[in-house]
């Protein structure tokens, strides 16, 4: 049974009311016996349904010879899967339990009347689900006229087999004279993947995420459901669209790192510089970790697509941070050099310290850029809105973090970097090198 709810705006919900508190509302007062409540988007539905065939966020499918064990495993898994938390709803399709007419033909007596299998079944089909005799054409409209028996000689077993049939002789028998008419039991509909008959379960959850879900039911199935043999599972719906992208993405995210490191390492020709850039990534994704954390919500691909573009803008603002970092110190060489002096830490933090300031004003409208640019997402409620607030919500976590790191860590990376160069060639200058001629200015 599907039903599709039309919500009014939101300027008319009530204060506080969201989207999460309806379901729960409709999960307290929707209770019909029989009958289990999913809930999900009518196009995201859909979507879900071409692609796996699974509506709800979750699915188990099961796969065997027999339609029987098949149900009976479902049961099983139900029963099972309630016990795990985040379980909203689970409900194992009845693969068997339909009820049917069954009219086998008695070759033998159908013989001996004169009429032969094909016969006896015509008259099945055309006088109790009818024939198609001729078609009324009322202008552009056109109608077929269908002939079978008057529905007082059709509506129940007994008078199914009572049905008066006319042999090829001209002799009147009953339908039950010539075959065996009984109600059997079989399944409503045969579902069928890689040539085996399957049977699916529809989960539905809520308060927890997708994959540690995921995680935890298929140890509870494992130790509490066994399979015969020739028999599996396959956990499918919304599952396999994260199983798909965790692939792909272990494929990515190594290959885009070592372009960046080549790329890094091209511009800089010192891998200290390239070790400081990529050392400043995972603290800048920090910021959006906490505002994940802050705003209760889950990973997903849309927070991994997030992340990425979190971690392109780190790299990026570290790079520029440390251009102007090695301007101040080039600039800070040349100036000693000019007064023929070698350089001390003292210099450098100088030098540092206005390289940053520099890049203060350029980080600061970055950052006011991306925020003012993204909080229409963060405040969306439109169409669309819950998955691209988890797109931007890394970022706009994230964006506060890496200016934190680009005006204060990055910079005493630097400068813990640059000052054993300053030492290193002190020591050298004290010990003979080619400069010992000049002086020095050591800071204690």
């Amino acid at each position: 049974i599907e039903t599709t709810i039309q919500l009014k705006p939101r300027s008319q919900w009530r204060p506080g009311m969201t989207t999460t508190d309806i379901r729960n509302e409709l999960d307290r007062v929707v209770q019909v016996p029989g009958v289990s409540n999913a809930w999900t988007m009518p196009i995201k539905g859909r979507i879900d349904m071409l692609a796996t065939g699974i509506k709800t966020p979750l699915g188990v499918k099961i796969a065997g010879p027999d339609l029987g064990q098949i149900a009976q495993i479902g049961r099983s898994i139900e029963h099972t899967l309630k016990a795990v938390p985040g379980t909203t709803s689970v409900y194992a399709e009845r693969v068997v339990g339909g009820r049917y007419i069954e009219v086998d033909v008695n070759r033998e007596t159908s013989a001996r009347f004169g009429m032969s299998v094909a016969a006896v079944q015509d008259i099945v089909r055309s006088a109790i689900g009818g024939s198609t005799i001729s078609e009324s054409v009322e202008g552009l409209e056109r109608y077929p006229i269908n002939l079978r028996f008057p529905r007082d000689y059709r509506d129940s077993v007994t008078n199914l087999r009572n049905l008066p049939v006319v042999t090829a002789s001209g002799a009147q028998v009953t339908l039950d004279s010539l075959a065996s008419i009984q109600i059997v039991h079989g399944p409503p509909m045969i579902r069928s993947e890689n040539a085996r008959l399957n049977g699916w379960v529809y989960i539905d959850i809520s308060g927890r995420d997708l994959a540690s879900y995921v995680a935890e039911a298929r140890r509870t199935v494992a130790a509490n459901v066994s399979l015969p043999a020739g028999y599996s599972l396959n956990w499918s719906g919304q599952f396999q669209y994260m199983e798909r992208a965790k692939a792909r993405l272990a494929l990515t995210i190594p290959i885009t790192l070592g372009v960046i490191v080549m790329i890094l390492f091209l511009a800089f020709r010192r891998a200290a510089e390239v070790w400081m850039i990529l050392l400043t990534v995972p603290l800048a994704l920090s910021g959006g970790v906490w505002i994940l954390y802050l705003l209760d919500f889950n990973l997903s691909i849309a927070v991994v697509v997030g992340m990425i573009a979190l971690a392109g803008l780190a790299v990026e603002t570290s790079v520029l941070m440390l251009v102007y970092l090695n301007q101040a110190y080039d600039g800070m060489l040349d100036s000693a050099k000019r007064s023929g002096t070698e350089p001390g830490t003292h210099a450098l933090r100088t030098a540092i310290a206005e390289g940053a300031l520099l890049r203060l004003r350029p980080i600061v409208m970055t950052v006011a850029t991306e925020i003012f640019g993204l909080l229409p997402i963060m405040l969306g409620t439109g169409t669309g809105s819950e998955v691209m607030m988890r797109i931007a919500a890394p970022m706009v976590g994230g964006v506060v973090s890496a200016t934190i790191l680009s005006l204060l860590i990055l910079p005493a990376l630097y400068l813990l970097w640059r000052e054993r160069t300053i030492r290193a060639r002190a020591v050298s200058a004290l010990n003979g090198g080619p400069d010992d001629h000049v002086t020095t200015d050591i800071a204690p």
